[in-house]
């Protein structure tokens, strides 16, 4: 069957089976379930519409719970079983030997210097550009530019910057634009940034920061619009000037919405993988918790410490996503 029209008929599938679900749901519901007739009609009527909602809901509930809950709880199983042994129950036994490789503690290491660094840099940049482009003509075409990384997939950033940090041996023509820098400033031979202890961790940060800087820049630019004007005007009135109207007239202003940005940055810092797995793969002690699962779970072929590894990033990543939605549902009101 030609791709199209294969295309064509799952959507046809899709939304026919979709359209049937809610017309038949709706039908047994009213005509069998609770008939509107007889002496408890309007009582029927009222339960109708009580459970009618969950109809619409239960597609959606039903995938979530296939694609997210199921998945929760068949890892939180295989943590605490060893394939080798058959699958056999074996307690707390995965976090022990994790807790006891050395490579864990170096990702969990390496993932608190990203914490520190990426979320605090993009969205200090994402901040400053977004008050910056609101305050030039050109400003839109800069947003535009500035959120173009937001568009390349995080595999196809690492290779843009692999390519970056590339260095050719002495006496051939660098491809790396920051070798080539390097050795016009009067550097001795090109540098392997990337097999640098400590430093490369820096390196690969750069990558999400720029990526990142794009998306605080949109949200935080539309909240600096949402700033009053009254409250500028008065403080230009009282003679603030223009560093006094940002730092103590806009950003307290918008401190909740700083705070989700932070904290949405936050938890993609903890799940970052494509980036390190693209251009160190974890070696030369640039090892993170998301690699170190795929390392456990399809190199090392143990599921029991790659599903402790899931489960710890899981739940480092879950108090931070409650308290994101709050503050999130706080704005809203």
């Amino acid at each position: 069957m030609h791709p199209a029209v294969q295309g064509l008929l799952t959507i046809a599938i899709g939304v026919g089976a979709c359209i049937s679900y809610f017309y038949f749901s709706n039908i047994i519901l009213d005509k069998l379930i609770f008939p509107a007739r007889g002496p408890h009609a309007g009582r029927n009527i009222n339960r109708a519409n009580l459970v009618r909602p969950w109809l619409f809901l239960f597609p959606g509930l039903a995938a979530l719970g296939l694609y997210l809950a199921y998945p929760v709880f068949e890892t939180l199983r295989l943590s605490l079983t060893d394939r080798d042994l058959g699958g056999a129950y074996v307690g707390l036994e995965n976090y022990r030997k994790m807790a006891d490789d050395p490579k864990f503690w170096e990702a969990m290491r390496n993932n608190a210097f990203w914490l520190l660094v990426v979320p605090a840099a993009s969205t200090a940049m994402g901040l400053i550009v977004a008050q910056l482009t609101d305050r030039i003509r050109w400003g839109a075409i800069a947003k535009s530019l500035i959120f173009m990384p937001m568009a390349i997939s995080f595999v196809g950033a690492a290779v843009i910057w692999k390519l970056v940090y590339d260095a050719r041996p002495l006496g051939t023509e660098q491809i790396g634009i920051l070798n080539a820098i390097y050795l016009a400033l009067g550097g001795d031979q090109p540098m392997n940034w990337l097999t640098i202890p400590f430093w490369n961790n820096f390196f690969l940060m750069i990558v999400l920061i720029w990526i990142q800087t794009g998306f605080a820049m949109v949200i935080l630019s539309a909240a600096l619009r949402g700033v009053p004007e009254e409250t500028i005007e008065a403080a230009i009135v009282d003679g603030a000037n223009p560093f006094q109207i940002f730092f103590k007239i806009k950003v307290p202003q918008i401190m909740g919405t700083i705070v989700v940005v932070w904290t949405t940055i936050t938890i993609t810092v903890l799940k970052v993988f494509d980036i390190v797995f693209a251009m160190t793969n974890g070696q030369w002690e640039t090892q993170v918790l998301a690699n170190y699962m795929y390392d456990q779970l399809f190199r090392a072929r143990d599921w029991g410490v790659g599903s402790a590894a899931a489960m710890v990033i899981m739940l480092l990543v879950t108090p931070i996503l409650a308290w994101n939605v709050y503050n999130a549902r706080k704005e809203m009101k």
